[in-house]
């Protein structure tokens, strides 16, 4: 495994409009359990995936991943 580590906010930006990991999946075309691996960052994404992904959330790929640890909201 890599030591290069992807942080995201997948599974805050679904909880917050109301997607399981199922319903996402079948929007972007991918097994359901790599929604998991990508939430709990066992696997990183292509390029190709986190701009599909950025885009079904309607924002920035920043927005959703970064290099570093994303600040505690409400902190």
């Amino acid at each position: 495994m890599s030591s290069e580590v992807i942080y995201n906010r997948i599974a805050m930006l679904r909880v917050e409009r109301g997607i399981t990991r199922r319903q996402l999946a079948e929007a972007l075309s991918v097994h359901y359990q790599t929604i998991g691996y990508l939430e709990r960052g066992e696997y990183s994404p292509s390029l190709y995936l986190a701009l599909r992904i950025a885009e079904f959330f309607e924002v920035e790929v920043e927005v959703v991943f970064a290099t570093a640890p994303f600040p505690r909201i409400g902190s």
